[in-house]
């Protein structure tokens, strides 16, 4: 039996409309509308020309009901710039990286959430706070892709066709996830990861988590949380000159432009300062860059140790996607970046230990 909301998902996964799909598969718009609600129920010979179209395996089609991930819990950086369409894709794409959540988190024992309930605090202080909770102290923040995960934040990448989409967090329930763009640079994939955990902590269900001031709550968060005051203060001159700033940067991680930033905040640099270091980096490629950066990118223990723990039971990646009736390419666009992993060939499905324990560190 075909679900519809399935066909729904797949279709926006592909940033496809109605007329769009009703082209490309030889189905008429109106029954493709029937089945999208569910009215009618199309035969097994459509469906294989739906999977066809959308790039999925036909058994993707009759799995349960998907609920999509909540629209209105999600924060876009760039909404009023960025297709609707693009925005539904890559939320699609997020609502089946949750449904490899789900089918992870039956097999294995996964943290459970932590995330300070902070009510009402500036940027500033919800990052001090944090920070104390999870005992980081003043220290440079270590892996954050590990230190989300260790919290129960569940990390997963956007898939790379959809690059203009910045990093997004949405709560599922009880369960928090961080959809990061890994085609930035590693220093702006921590900024982003610690962005979107501001949104996390500062804007939950209860409160307002979109617009203008959302976003730049959620980067003063991250500015805060990632270079706390009294570890620049300490580490960084008044008014550093642009080669002192390249060196300093690496204390924490971060890309030139955020710590110029975090330095004008902070009084260290005047607006004149600001502005001139700000043109000479743009001039040396540090806009939209990050030349000489990390030589590493941040990656996902979670998903490594899950993979690992599979292979060693003789499932392979393939396997997996196939129970989720994926296919291999799909899957990997949700590990992008995240983890050495790659969905080969075949593979068959082994007996798994119950509910194993991962073992996590910040």
């Amino acid at each position: 039996m075909v679900t519809p909301s399935r066909i729904t998902l797949a279709r926006k996964r592909r940033g496809l409309t109605l007329a769009e799909l009703s082209q490309l598969a030889g189905v008429s718009l109106q029954s493709l509308s029937n089945y999208e609600t569910g009215r009618t129920a199309p035969r097994r010979t459509t469906v294989e020309r739906l999977a066809g179209a959308l790039g999925f395996p036909g058994g993707f089609f009759t799995g349960p009901e998907i609920d999509e991930l909540p629209a209105d819990g999600i924060s876009w950086r760039a909404r009023s710039k960025t297709p609707a369409r693009t925005l539904d894709a890559a939320r699609a794409a997020g609502t089946l990286a949750a449904l490899l959540y789900d089918w992870i988190e039956e097999r294995f024992r996964l943290p459970v959430a932590d995330i300070p309930s902070l009510g009402k605090p500036d940027p500033e202080t919800a990052a001090e706070m944090v920070r104390t909770t999870w005992g980081l102290g003043s220290s440079p923040a270590p892996n954050m892709v590990h230190l989300l995960e260790a919290h129960g934040i569940r990390v997963f990448s956007l898939a790379p066709d959809y690059a203009e989409v910045d990093a997004f967090a949405v709560w599922r329930g009880r369960t928090p996830f961080v959809f990061l763009n890994t085609m930035k640079s590693a220093e702006r994939s921590r900024f982003d990861a610690a962005h979107e955990l501001g949104h996390l902590v500062m804007h939950g269900s209860d409160r307002e988590c979109v617009g203008p001031e959302a976003e730049r709550q959620a980067n003063d968060f991250a500015s805060a949380f990632l270079m706390p005051a009294s570890s620049v203060l300490g580490h960084m001159p008044a008014g550093a000159h642009v080669d002192q700033i390249l060196k300093g940067k690496a204390i924490w991680n971060v890309s030139a432009m955020a710590l110029t930033y975090r330095m004008h905040d902070l009084g260290l640099l005047t607006d004149w300062q600001y502005r001139s270091a700000c043109t000479e980096l743009s001039q040396r490629g540090y806009r939209k860059a990050e030349p000489d950066g990390m030589k590493k990118r941040e990656t996902s223990q979670v998903l490594t140790k899950v993979f690992q723990g599979l292979r060693s039971t003789g499932m392979k990646p393939a396997a997996v996607a196939a129970e989720l009736g994926l296919t291999p390419d799909e899957m990997n666009k949700m590990l992008f970046g995240l983890t050495m992993t790659m969905v080969d060939g075949g593979g068959q499905r082994a007996a798994l230990e119950p509910r194993r324990a991962l073992s996590l560190v910040p």
